[in-house]
């Protein structure tokens, strides 16, 4: 048996497609342009590549965007007093603060001076809590938005009785997942590193959403014959002298017993983003009435 590879860069593709489409329409209407604001603070690599990669995805879609480049230096003041101006700016739809921040910022109050209706990651405490509520017109978090997306490719809407377990429980990606599937009546189950049998745990489930960090964590020995696995790790490895990208399953192992798979690069990744610039337009119309 060999899995069903699950392409998030053509599905990415397909939205961002859509997206371009509404924002012409847009234009073409005579409305304003989508505008999303990005902070970019410090030199961190990592979040060098990811900024530039959502800046081009904003100009291929035609959303306009911003990007404000701060020294890893700033002080929080500073930072928060960007916010604040971006928040009363009616021409600025979406704010994104790329993490991590240096650590004389405190994350946690830059996430909530975020104006609700502008935080296009879905971090702030008032959308968790309208998630939490079942609110149909939040903005969720783009990457647990993305793995609902990709599991719709291979599942449709039977979605419903699935026995879900998401390895990982933070607010960014564990959590908000386990809310989306109980949303779309699936049994749901979140593992972390305090689980009693974690694998056993895992082999139970139909669909498993990795999201943990650690490299290849996930062997075939965790996964059910015919699951669905959507690996949102990205770990950086030395392979033959030379650094590469991983996941958090071992992919060569699981695609074996897997019914279907998400690559690493190439599969939830490519869905992150899309989902923001579609946060962006939403966020738009919603202020726009």
């Amino acid at each position: 048996m060999q899995a069903t590879l699950i392409d998030g860069k053509a599905l990415a593709a397909a939205e961002l497609a859509q997206i371009k489409r509404e924002v012409n329409a847009l234009e073409e209407s005579g409305a304003p342009t989508p505008c999303l604001a990005v902070i970019l603070v410090g030199e961190d690599p990592a979040s060098q590549v990811y900024v530039r990669n959502k800046l081009l995805k904003c100009e291929q879609t035609g959303i306009r965007s911003h990007c404000y480049r701060l020294d890893s230096g700033v002080e929080q003041g500073e930072l928060l007093g960007l916010l604040a101006r971006l928040n009363a700016d009616p021409a600025v739809h979406g704010i994104l603060v790329q993490l991590p921040l240096p650590e004389q910022i405190d994350e946690a109050a830059v996430i909530a001076a975020i104006d609700p209706d502008k935080d296009v990651d879905g971090f702030h405490h008032e959308n968790m809590g309208r998630l939490l509520a079942g609110d149909p017109d939040v903005l969720v978090p783009c990457t647990p938005l993305g793995c609902l997306l990709l599991l719709k490719s291979v599942l449709g809407d039977s979605l419903a009785g699935q026995h879900l377990v998401v390895v990982g429980r933070s607010n960014i990606v564990g959590k908000p997942a386990a809310l989306l599937a109980l949303q779309h009546h699936c049994t749901v189950t979140i593992v972390h590193s305090r689980t009693q049998d974690i694998a056993a745990v895992c082999r139970r489930a139909d669909i498993l959403i990795v999201a943990v960090g650690r490299a290849r964590m996930v062997t075939e020995d965790w996964v059910k014959p015919g699951a669905v696995v959507l690996d949102v790790g990205i770990n950086r490895v030395e392979h033959e002298g030379r650094a590469r990208l991983v996941g958090d399953v071992d992919f060569d192992s699981v695609a074996k017993v897997a019914g279907a798979i998400t690559p690493v690069p190439g599969g939830v990744g490519p869905m992150t983003i899309a989902c923001l610039l579609r946060n962006t337009l939403q966020a738009y119309r919603h202020q726009r009435g």
